[in-house]
């Protein structure tokens, strides 16, 4: 699979928004967006520049894609799973990308960033429901308990994620008992959760040609 090794700074630069991919620092006033808040690249700063129909949309679709840190294969496959679920396709894709493991760690406040949460979970740092897992994209379910390893507790990055949750703060869909650091899973996000700029009909609307 391919892996993108260049500044992840430039992708929030090319998406126009603040994507958090790096934990802490996104936060700080060292965020390279806040300081270059223009595209990446020599034509970054021209102005005036007019963005077609399915420029709109596919721009939507890599800004999702990036949040979540997935490959085109991987977020298409997800695409094609919540178009086979009832409901609205658009919401069921960001239910489906909230439920990733690596996304429910992060979201706990266990890791920074989804990256991280990704690097640790292959590690296999947390059980679900008692068993080690370390797939990030595996899906979790209501009542899943998701539990830092005993081994790995004293982890720094674990220890500083967590002394930053306040901050961040942990959704409604998820209960975090930080004293036995884990976890529960107290159901599914609704589309009022999720309280990104993300507009997925866009996305519905791409895949859809």
């Amino acid at each position: 699979m391919a892996r993108y090794i260049d500044s992840r700074c430039r992708l929030c630069r090319r998406e126009n928004l603040k994507l958090f991919l790096k934990g802490d620092r996104c936060y700080s006033d060292k965020c390279a967006f806040d300081r270059r808040g223009y595209p990446p690249g020599q034509h970054g700063q021209r102005r005036g520049r007019k963005i077609s129909g399915y420029g709109i949309q596919l721009r939507e679709k890599q800004k999702v894609k990036r949040m979540y840190g997935l490959s085109e294969k991987q977020f298409h496959l997800f695409f094609e799973k919540a178009d086979r679920k009832k409901g609205i396709t658009g919401t069921n894709l960001l239910v489906f990308l909230e439920r990733r493991l690596d996304n429910v760690v992060y979201r706990l406040g266990f890791v920074n960033s989804r990256a991280q949460g990704r690097q640790l979970v292959r590690h296999q740092h947390f059980f679900v429901n008692g068993k080690k897992v370390n797939i990030p994209s595996y899906l979790i379910k209501i009542g899943d308990v998701v539990e830092i390893r005993e081994k790995s507790r004293k982890v720094k990055t674990i220890e500083d994620s967590l002394d930053a949750v306040v901050r961040r703060g942990v959704p409604q869909w998820l209960e975090l008992e930080k004293k036995d650091l884990k976890g529960i899973v107290k159901g599914f996000p609704i589309r009022e959760d999720l309280t990104m700029p993300i507009q997925e009909q866009l996305i519905v609307e791409l895949y859809s040609k």
